[in-house]
């Protein structure tokens, strides 16, 4: 693994040519590496839950770069009533009405608590204005306003890590190709990520104002290199564990006494109740 400075910046940078060479991990040393990661993000939660702390982490970036993913894996060991993952949709009539962050307030954690956005209020910097749905006051004045949003939920007390997940054209291509052919993976292409296909230039001109106003060093933006997806995903939580500052409190192994013998109990015969086939 490379070293890195605390905001997450590689120490040397990573030139095209290695970019190109990088190999991939080995299933064996990706399936290692992500036991022990998720080993560490139940001591995290165990400590978050401990301290009260409130942690809210954005995952963004282009259709198919690798969010949900990274996301399944961070949620997979961890206890789901301390750690929630919001995917909000399309707003409602009603909530176009309102403050443009009102929606999403009432899924900000509270203490002791793990939020993972699978897409944020960002939408409005991204999809939404490069698809139009959103007016140039409306998208002005959001990127005036996310700063002041986000300043004031640290201030509050509350971790905010924000994530992109970049993704080169060739990659996102071959896996719209992966999913449109995929019956079991289909439902992940929408109309939507075809029509954001065309328009790969647009969504980086906005992805660079979005950096330009909101990267702010009370809630700086980190790029996640998301070609090789295992990478990605053991890099993302790797760096996560390194921003929360957690000690390791999971309680010892707990003795089991011997089972009491049910001598008591008769089971009702089966044919009285019904049961699944036994297919497999």
């Amino acid at each position: 693994m490379k070293s890195a400075d605390k905001n997450g910046v590689a120490s040397k940078e990573t030139t095209e040519k290695e970019k190109a060479t990088k190999k991939k991990l080995k299933k064996k040393v990706y399936k290692q590496e992500l036991s022990q990661l998720k080993v560490e993000l139940v001591k995290l939660q165990y400590w978050v839950k401990h301290q009260g702390l409130r942690v809210g982490i954005i995952f963004e970036g282009r259709d198919a770069a690798g969010k949900g993913g990274t996301i399944k894996r961070i949620v997979d060991s961890l206890n789901p009533r301390g750690c929630r993952v919001v995917a909000l949709g399309t707003p409602s009539d009603h909530e176009k009405s309102q403050w443009y962050f009102q929606r999403y307030v009432p899924h900000l954690p509270g203490a002791g608590e793990i939020v993972l956005f699978d897409r944020s209020w960002y939408n409005r910097a991204g999809v939404e204005r490069v698809m139009g749905f959103c007016t140039e006051e409306q998208y002005e004045e959001f990127l005036f306003s996310c700063p002041q949003f986000e300043r004031m939920l640290v201030r509050s007390g509350m971790i905010l890590l924000k994530y992109w997940f970049s993704i080169s054209d060739e990659e996102q291509e071959r896996r719209f190709q992966s999913r449109a052919s995929d019956p079991a993976r289909r439902w992940k292409l929408s109309p939507m990520d075809i029509e954001s296909r065309d328009r790969w230039v647009e969504y980086s001109k906005a992805k660079d104002v979005m950096f330009a106003h909101t990267n702010i060093p009370e809630a700086p933006w980190f790029t996640v290199e998301a070609d090789h997806k295992k990478s990605a995903r053991l890099n993302c939580i790797s760096h996560i564990l390194s921003k929360i500052h957690y000690q390791d409190i999971v309680p010892q192994p707990m003795e089991l006494p011997p089972r009491q013998p049910g001598s008591d109990y008769i089971r009702p015969p089966k044919n009285e109740q019904f049961f699944v086939p036994e297919v497999y």
